[in-house]
């Protein structure tokens, strides 16, 4: 069985992924939107988390209200364009911990290798979210799942912004156990290996390095 695609079916996200196309867009807006969509996202990832009751008392009365049953939570960015969806993910589960994975491509096998990896002592316990705005060719976000995988971790989800077919094939065959939220599902890749029509590279883009 594969991985459920969760594609945002939602006027919000279509407005806000079309103002991050538009290749006029500032680096200051382009950044805030990014945020702004990965809280709207994570709003329907965590969609699943298991509620409790407590007491508390209103202004008018004692009553037993609902409360996260305190479900441990960890936010994942594949460095460096994963950070641009930190910060709205933790405006929606404050309480999550961060972790930090760093790849960089083999020039020649082109396969992602990663570098830097500095988990939470407790990550094994946690229900993980990896984050990236661009699932494109997929190489990235599979050897990220991977790498959870082997520091034991077991409910794994893949946030991004944008997606290609060929990404999320890509992971439904490698990894099939784990969900993928995304903003929109895009054409194609091109010859480079940018997601069509996409919004050109995240990373530089968040970051005004282009």
């Amino acid at each position: 069985m594969s991985g459920k695609v969760h594609v945002m079916d939602h006027p919000l996200v279509a407005h806000k992924l079309t103002i991050l196309r538009d290749k006029d867009t500032s680096v200051k807006d382009f950044r805030e939107i990014v945020s702004e969509i990965g809280m709207l996202i994570t709003y329907e990832a965590t969609r699943d988390l298991p509620l409790t009751t407590k007491e508390v008392e209103t202004p008018i009365c004692r009553t037993i209200a609902p409360t996260l049953k305190g479900k441990k939570f960890a936010v994942v960015p594949i460095l460096r364009a994963g950070l641009g969806l930190v910060d709205g993910v933790l405006r929606m589960v404050p309480s999550a911990r961060v972790g930090h994975i760093g790849m960089f491509r083999d020039e020649e096998t082109l396969e992602p290798h990663v570098y830097f990896c500095k988990m939470p002592k407790d990550i094994a316990e946690r229900d993980i979210m990896i984050v990236d705005p661009m699932l494109a060719t997929g190489g990235s976000a599979e050897a990220a799942i991977t790498e959870m995988k082997k520091r034991g971790c077991k409910n794994i989800k893949l946030m991004v912004l944008l997606a290609a077919p060929e990404g999320v094939e890509r992971i439904q065959k490698a990894h099939p156990d784990v969900d993928i939220y995304c903003g929109a599902v895009d054409d194609h890749l091109n010859e480079h290996g940018y997601i069509v029509p996409g919004l050109g590279d995240a990373g530089d883009r968040i970051f005004g390095t282009k």
